[in-house]
C-alpha cells in the first residue's frame, strides 16, 4: 500500500543538498562539455523509439545524484507500481488510476500485473478489450460504408462533440496522424460552447453523410450537451430541407439513431437524447478525462485511421509504460525529465516550460500538454489535505518550430526568465520534399527541406546552450555600441527528443512520456495529480449567474459590484 501521508521532500537530506547547490549555482555548459568528453553520450537515453538528450540541461552529476535520491525518498517507483496495480491513489475521489490499463495487450505472459487483474470487482483487462472490440467493429462499419445515414449514404464526415479531455486528446491525435486518415473521411471537432464553434464546424457539411459522436462520461456536461442539441437541430433542419425527414417524432428519432453515437456510460440519458444505447461506448471512473484519449474517447480517431493503426498507437503507450516500470531510476527517461523539471522550478526559479515540436503535425501537442500537466499538478494541497511545502506545477506552452522562432524565441534566448524547453523532432517526414529551385545563395537547388528544417532544430538548442560571448560578437566586426544587444548568455536548458518518424506508435510513446513526467512531479510534490476540483467552482457559478445574464433582475442584484456591472453592460450592448 502507498503511504497515506506523503513524504515532505523539503525535509529530506537530498533536498537540502540541492538547496545548498542551488544557492549561487552558476551553470556553464561550455565548460562542462569541454571537461566531460562523454557528457552527451552519458546523458542521452533511449525509451522505446525515443532518443532523449538531456546533456544540454543545467545538471551536474552531483545534482543528478541528489535528484535521484529525492525520487527514491518520495517512493516514485513504489507509487507507480501501486498505480498500475489499481490502488486508489486518487484519494480525493477514492478511485484507482488505471489509464495504463487502456493500452495493455490482450495477451501476454509477462504482463504486470498479470492478465485478468481485478480492481473493485471489475476484470479490468476483459472490460477494456471488450470496449475496444466494440469500437473497432463500429469503426470498420463506418470505414467500409456498411454504416449509412438515414438516406442510405455512407458517412464522409465525423464530428466529435466534447470538451477538455474529450476534445483536446482526439483533436491532437487526429491532427498528428493525418497521413494515416482514410481517404474520403474527415473528422471535425466541436468543443466551445460559443455558438460560433458548432456553426463553423458544420459549414459545408451534408447532414446525410455526417455522423456525430457525443463524448461525455455522464452525458451531462453543459457545453457538450448544449452543442449536441445544436447539432441535432442542424441535422433535423438539413434533412428536412433536403426532403429526407418527415415531420414526426418517430422520423426525427430514427434520424438521430443513424447520425449520432455516444461515448458515455449514462445509457438512460443517451437513450433519452435519441441515441441507441447499443451505439454507446463506455469508459470508467478510473480514467480521468485528460488521460482518456486512448479509451473510447478516441472513437472518432479510430474511425479515421482504422483499428490496425490504433493498435499500434496503443502499443506505443505500452512500450513507454514498460520503460517507466522497468528501467532503473538513473536510466528512466520520464523519471529523469520529471526530476529536471523539479530542479528547474523548485530550485532555479523557472515558472514555465516550453514544448517546441519541430513537426507541423504536432501543432496541437502543446495545447494537449497544457491540460495534462496543469490540470494534473496545479494544486496547492497534498493528497492528505495538508498544504504543499514547495511550489508545484509549471505553465506549459509552446508552438511548432520554426513558427515559434519568429515569435517568442527572443524571450527564451535573451530574456531574464529561465524557460526550460523540450525540442521534439522526427528524422523521417511524412512529406519528403525538395526545393528544386533554391534561391541561388542560402538555399541550393535540390535542398532537402526537412534537412533544412532539422538544421533549425539542432541550431536552436545549440544556441540556447552555448550562446555567443561579447568577444565572439566583436570578432564579427560588430560596432561596440551594439555588442551588448547581440550577446547570448547561453546556459538556457533544453531537452531534445528525436524519433524515427511520427508513427502512431511514436505518438503514443510521446503522450505516455509526458503522462509519466506528470506522475513523477506529482509524487515528489505529494499531490493528487488525478483530481481536478479547481475546474468546478467557475462552472457552478456560471449556472448561478445564467439567470442574471438572461435578464433576471433579482439574480442581477445578487451579484457583486464588478460582476453585476459587467452583466449590466453586456445587457446594454446586446441587440
Amino acid at each position: 500500500m502507498t503511504e497515506s501521508v506523503p513524504v515532505d521532500p523539503t525535509s529530506t537530506e537530498a533536498w537540502q543538498q540541492l538547496a545548498r547547490i542551488a544557492d549561487g549555482f552558476s551553470p556553464d555548459l561550455r565548460a562542462w562539455f569541454d571537461a566531460e568528453a562523454d557528457r552527451a553520450e552519458r546523458l542521452t537515453f533511449q525509451a522505446a523509439d525515443l532518443t532523449v538528450d538531456l546533456s544540454k540541461g543545467l545538471v551536474t552529476d552531483e545534482v543528478l545524484q541528489h535528484l535521484l535520491q529525492v525520487a527514491t525518498d518520495a517512493g516514485v517507483a513504489e507509487r507507480y507500481q501501486a498505480m498500475i496495480s489499481g490502488e486508489h491513489i486518487n484519494v480525493t475521489e477514492d478511485r484507482a488510476v488505471l489509464h495504463t490499463a487502456l493500452r495493455r495487450p490482450k495477451e501476454g505472459a509477462d504482463l504486470v500485473p498479470a492478465a485478468g487483474f481485478v480492481v473493485d470487482g471489475q476484470d479490468v483487462d476483459a472490460d477494456v478489450h471488450a470496449t475496444l472490440d466494440k469500437v473497432y467493429a463500429f469503426a470498420e462499419k463506418v470505414r467500409s460504408g456498411e454504416w449509412v445515414g438515414v438516406t442510405g449514404k455512407r458517412i464522409e464526415t465525423v464530428v466529435n462533440i466534447g470538451i477538455g479531455g474529450s476534445d483536446l486528446g482526439p483533436v491532437m491525435v487526429y491532427e498528428a496522424l493525418k497521413p494515416y486518415v482514410q481517404e474520403g473521411l474527415e473528422v471535425r471537432f466541436v468543443s466551445n460552447i460559443d455558438p460560433t464553434d458548432v456553426s463553423e464546424k458544420t459549414v459545408g457539411l451534408d447532414p446525410e453523410t455526417t455522423l456525430f459522436i457525443v463524448a461525455s462520461k455522464t452525458f451531462g456536461t453543459l457545453e457538450t450537451l448544449t452543442n449536441a442539441r445544436l447539432a441535432r437541430d442542424w441535422l433535423w433542419r438539413g434533412l428536412a430541407a433536403a426532403g429526407a425527414l418527415d415531420d414526426t417524432d418517430e422520423a426525427r428519432t430514427g434520424a438521430v439513431a443513424k447520425h449520432f453515437v455516444a461515448v458515455s456510460t449514462a445509457l438512460d440519458k443517451v437513450a433519452a437524447f435519441g441515441i441507441d444505447p447499443e451505439n454507446a461506448f463506455g469508459f470508467w471512473d478510473w480514467v480521468g478525462g485528460r488521460y482518456s484519449v486512448d479509451s473510447a474517447i478516441g472513437t472518432s480517431v479510430v474511425i479515421a485511421i482504422g483499428p490496425d493503426a490504433w493498435r499500434e498507437f496503443l502499443a506505443g503507450f505500452h512500450a513507454l509504460d514498460e520503460h517507466m516500470r522497468t528501467a532503473p531510476l538513473e536510466q528512466n527517461v520520464p523519471v529523469l525529465m520529471g526530476l529536471l523539471n523539479v530542479w528547474y522550478s523548485n530550485f532555479l526559479g523557472a515558472q514555465s516550460h516550453a514544448v517546441l515540436p519541430y513537426s507541423q503535425y504536432l501543432h496541437r501537442f502543446p495545447a494537449y500538454l497544457q491540460q495534462l500537466t496543469m490540470e494534473s499538478n496545479g494544486k496547492s494541497v497534498r493528497w492528505d489535505g495538508s498544504p504543499v511545502t514547495t511550489d508545484t506545477g509549471e505553465v506549459f506552452w509552446g508552438e511548432p518550430g520554426t513558427n515559434g522562432q519568429h515569435a517568442f524565441y527572443q524571450l527564451i534566448h535573451q530574456g531574464t526568465r529561465i524557460v526550460p524547453a523540450d525540442f521534439i523532432a522526427v528524422a523521417n517526414p511524412a512529406h519528403p520534399l525538395k526545393d528544386e529551385s533554391g534561391d541561388g545563395s542560402t538555399v541550393e537547388p535540390g535542398q532537402d527541406v526537412h534537412a533544412l528544417f532539422m538544421a533549425n532544430f539542432f541550431a536552436q538548442s545549440k544556441a540556447l546552450a552555448f550562446g555567443k560571448t561579447a568577444d565572439e560578437v566583436r570578432a564579427e566586426g560588430t560596432a561596440e555600441a551594439v555588442v551588448p544587444a547581440r550577446v547570448f548568455s547561453g546556459n538556457r536548458p533544453t531537452t531534445s527528443i528525436l524519433a524515427p518518424a511520427l508513427t502512431p506508435s511514436v505518438l503514443g510513446q510521446l503522450i505516455a512520456l509526458y503522462e509519466h513526467i506528470v506522475f513523477v512531479e506529482g509524487t515528489i510534490w505529494g499531490i493528487d495529480s488525478f483530481d481536478q476540483w479547481g475546474v468546478e467552482l467557475g462552472k457552478q457559478l456560471a449556472l448561478q449567474i445564467a439567470p442574471a445574464v438572461d435578464g433576471d433582475v433579482a439574480a442581477l442584484e445578487a451579484q457583486d459590484g464588478s460582476t453585476g456591472a459587467l452583466i449590466a453592460k453586456y445587457l446594454e450592448l446586446r441587440d
